[in-house]
């Protein structure tokens, strides 16, 4: 929950959005219960344990695709007043009467319920098997997650508990989303203070009066925005010490003092009977004297203009009086405001704003802060058990942590093991590939093993063969945040590579002479499209052994015959009119009555 109201609304506007590559090489702490919470709910229903897989396939992507080093942190015994604003919140929202709630004493506190710990102790396990270390906090996870980003242990915390910056975190990101191209949410410290003006105390001070996770109600009839004016009339060093006051009924003075109402009242009425107004311009002086002398603020000759709507004189008098009923307004608010917290019992509690400012959550902070490599057979059992998956479905998944481990080691000491997984040797860059806007390296493993230990028992046939360059659908996002699977490869020669997809940066530190080569190869090949793109087309010479389509056979054929009876009637008809143009004049020379006998005979 964290700090009660909309605080996240109040620091929304100073967010910054950063993309995957923020987190690279980045050490994170991460708020284990919130991924268990917030999943098991979302995706309850499509999978078994979906607190295990996601948990399994979200530190794979937080460690492989963004290139992060997450540190876990774990709750540990919650204090007293979080268990007490627990059961009242719950109460609450029951419309039950907590008026006669019994008061948990110190020192004794209200665990989570079996099940929760069960998923905790599972996930924990997993997480242990996969190398990634996990602390314990005495108290709240958030706060331990403060503790190590404020004393420098990690670079950020993912925890969507706004209270962290109350335990003095200097870096929050609220969420990540690791099958989508929305950039997240990171909320620094510093931005929040140079836009707010806010510090850490007065955030405190801000929770004591709307409500936090170990006061759940606050003051009744507060919300950010007053808590907010509030905390702005003092400094961080006083702002605590002044809500003690108000809380034992004080009223601190702010912006120049509480004055009087009646005094307020009595200054305003000398000062309008000081200083009378026109009614039509509304500038000083009487209507008559502006109609005989004119008006020296309007500017007319005679008399003066009429005042716009909306008009305000600017003159001292005004001016003054603006002043008095605003600081009216003020005092009459913010003693009513002091007289809503002073009723308020115990306000502010002590033992919340200790706690806050306390930075001892955990006994040996860092002394588990180290990275190591899975243990991959009892992480395929420990999930086969688990989850029945497939032993081999198991490793495939787990490849691409295994690889980003490779190229990190590689690239620090390129004197180690040259073979990845003991199996696999590097052998070209094949692509670039771009899913949910962010590009990587298609990268091909030399195998010399069969490839069913890959591919689950699925024919060659529906093995994806990469293309030259491949660009996958953005819109099908995974609600189980699945991982990209490996894919396998045969080439005519019957040589099999195994792909996985690979941040940019880390394969030039590890390969840089093979990522020069392959990024030269791909400008080249890029300029030769272009120069033949930039070509005139030239004719393509025909050929009797081009096979043409049915449909142009026959078009062809209809057009021949067309031609041809054409060409036979112009031939007939031209020997018709040589035979007229015969006979026109071999009668020509015959005499008429000869003519006649032939023509009528």
């Amino acid at each position: 929950m964290g700090v009660g109201g909309k605080f996240w609304d109040l620091l929304r506007p100073y967010a910054r959005q950063e993309g995957f590559d923020y987190l690279t090489n980045k050490r994170v702490a991460v708020d284990l219960s919130f991924w268990i919470v917030q999943h098991e709910t979302a995706v309850k229903g499509f999978a078994l344990k979906p607190h295990l897989r996601l948990t399994f396939f979200r530190t794979i992507n937080l460690f492989s695709k963004f290139g992060a080093y997450p540190v876990f942190v774990v709750d540990g015994t919650p204090s007293p007043l979080k268990s007490q604003a627990r059961i009242s919140r719950f109460f609450r929202s029951s419309g039950i009467d907590n008026s006669s709630l019994p008061v948990i004493k110190d020192g004794v506190s209200v665990e989570r319920n079996k099940q929760f710990c069960e998923w905790v102790r599972e996930c924990v396990e997993l997480l242990e098997l996969l190398g990634i270390p996990v602390v314990k906090a005495k108290g709240e996870a958030e706060a331990l997650c403060a503790q190590l980003n404020s004393e420098g242990y990690v670079d950020a915390c993912i925890t969507p508990d706004s209270d962290a910056f109350l335990f003095g975190a200097k870096c929050v990101i609220k969420g990540i989303k690791p099958n989508s191209r929305e950039p997240f949410e990171c909320y620094h410290m510093s931005d929040i203070e140079a836009g707010l003006g806010l510090k850490r105390k007065h955030l405190i001070a801000i929770s004591l009066l709307v409500g936090n996770d170990y006061d759940s109600g606050g003051v009744l009839g507060i919300g950010v925005d007053k808590a907010l004016r509030i905390v702005r009339e003092f400094s961080e060093d006083e702002i605590l010490e002044r809500l003690q006051d108000i809380g034992k009924g004080w009223k601190p003075a702010v912006l120049g003092g509480i004055k009087s109402v009646d005094d307020g009242e009595e200054s305003l009425s000398e000062m309008k009977k000081r200083s009378p107004h026109c009614s039509r311009c509304g500038h000083p002086g009487s209507k008559r004297t502006h109609f005989k002398s004119s008006c020296e603020h309007c500017g007319c000759d005679s008399g003066c203009t009429k005042k716009p709507l909306g008009f305000s004189c600017e003159c001292s008098f005004c001016s003054k009086d603006r002043d008095l009923k605003e600081q009216k307004k003020t005092d009459n608010w913010w003693i009513k405001v002091c007289d809503k917290i002073a009723l308020w019992p115990e306000f502010p509690n002590r033992k919340i704003i200790e706690l806050y400012l306390s930075d001892s959550f955990t006994a040996e902070v860092g002394s588990s802060m180290s990275w190591e490599a899975p243990d991959t057979e009892m992480l395929v059992d420990f999930m086969v058990f688990k989850l029945h998956w497939d032993p081999s479905y198991v490793r495939k998944m787990l490849l691409p942590m295994l690889s980003t481990i490779y190229l990190r080691e590689w690239a620090i000491n390129k004197t180690g093991n040259p073979l990845f997984c003991d199996k696999y040797e590097f052998h070209s860059i094949k692509c670039i590939k771009t899913r949910y806007g962010h590009q990587s390296f298609v990268i091909r493993w030399r195998t010399p093993i069969s490839t069913s230990g890959f591919t689950q028992g699925k024919p060659e046939a529906s093995i994806v063969i990469l293309e030259e360059e491949l660009v996958e659908d953005e819109e099908s996002v995974d609600p189980l945040d699945g991982l990209n699977e490996p894919q396998v490869q045969k080439d005519d020669n019957g040589n099999c590579f195994l792909l996985t997809d690979e941040r940019i940066e880390l394969v030039q530190s590890a390969f840089p002479v093979e990522t020069e080569h392959f990024l030269h190869e791909k400008e080249l090949g890029e300029s030769k499209k272009k120069n033949i793109s930039e070509e005139p087309a030239t004719p393509r010479p025909t050929t009797m052994g081009v096979q043409r389509s049915i449909t142009d056979f026959y078009r062809s054929a209809k057009a021949a015959a067309a031609a041809q009876s054409i060409g036979t009637g112009e031939s007939s008809r031209a020997s018709a009119e040589k035979k007229r143009a015969a006979t026109s004049n071999s009668s020509s020379n015959l005499s008429k009555s000869v003519r006649r006998r032939l023509l009528f005979g």
